[in-house]
């Protein structure tokens, strides 16, 4: 028999929702697959809302409070939950955020900025710096924190494989110094050297279509439909649709065919590495 695991509703907003939610279900002398049945949800769904590892959507929590009598009262913090978890996250991308922790396989083009999940305090300083020039300090070092969170992916050999396609230019043209990028070239290096990551160079001379100018990220879960990011400085959009996630995926495998391989990549980044650390770096 699976060991019941307890939920701290003092680690934060989504545990101590989860943890009410789980008092008034098993008070109400519900399982899981009663609570959820009438719903479009699962069982494994409603679990991870009750261990606060997923938002409650609206029509759920709408449900659950019919289900239990709990006149309104889910329904009524589920956005409290919903801001909880976004933290310093846009809110187009919190979502991602979120889904990150539950994914097999993660996979990103990437031809304007590095990775976020691969940016080095520095690198992330200068992406937030330029995009929101207005932003107190505080603001912007809640953003760098929030990023460099998403990286404890890489602590956990269990958790997403991990596979980036990087464009040349991201390598050869550095928008932070070149000590900075010395740092964050090695960091890549380190990786893929600790086999968290595998990562790719599309060469200069690389296929470029239209699509090539937006950041491609690719979610695949175990027991979940695919998902597709993609966004521009100040906006976002998740998209679902099997046929277009698809479309989009096959589009991507063009590029990892065109890019350099894994072994040749990483050549290039330490290569690249070597030179910004001892100053003979020339775009």
């Amino acid at each position: 028999m699976a060991t019941r695991k307890e939920i701290d509703g003092s680690a934060g907003v989504p545990q101590f929702y989860g943890k009410e939610l789980r008092f008034k279900r098993e008070e109400a002398g519900l399982t899981l697959e009663k609570l959820v049945d009438g719903s479009f949800y699962g069982i494994t769904y409603l679990s991870e809302i009750e261990h606060g590892h997923r938002r409650m959507p609206l029509d759920l929590a709408q449900h659950v409070d019919r289900v239990l009598k709990t006149d309104g009262f889910f329904q009524r913090r589920c956005g409290d939950v919903r801001k909880a978890k976004r933290g310093a996250h846009a809110p187009s991308f919190a979502p991602v955020v979120e889904a990150e922790t539950r994914a097999r396989t993660i996979t990103e083009w990437s031809s304007a900025l590095i990775a976020g999940l691969l940016q080095t305090r520095p690198y992330a300083h200068a992406v937030i710096r330029s995009t929101h020039p207005l932003d107190t300090p505080e603001d912007i070092e809640a953003k760098i924190a929030a990023r460099l969170q998403r990286a404890g992916l890489f602590d956990n050999p269990k958790k997403s494989e991990y596979w980036a396609i990087l464009h040349e230019s991201l390598v050869r043209h550095p928008i932070i110094s070149p000590e900075e990028m010395a740092e964050q070239l090695e960091h890549i290096a380190a990786l893929v050297r600790r086999s968290r990551i595998v990562t790719q160079i599309l060469p200069w001379n690389g296929p470029t279509r239209p699509f090539t100018e937006l950041p491609l990220l690719f979610m695949n879960f175990d027991d979940e439909a695919p998902l597709l990011y993609t966004e521009g400085p100040y906006h976002g959009q998740t998209v679902d649709d099997p046929s277009l996630v698809m479309q989009y995926s096959k589009a991507y495998d063009r590029l990892r065919a065109a890019a350099l391989p894994p072994e040749a990549s990483l050549d290039l980044i330490e290569k690249a590495a070597e030179e910004y650390r001892n100053g003979q770096h020339r775009s």
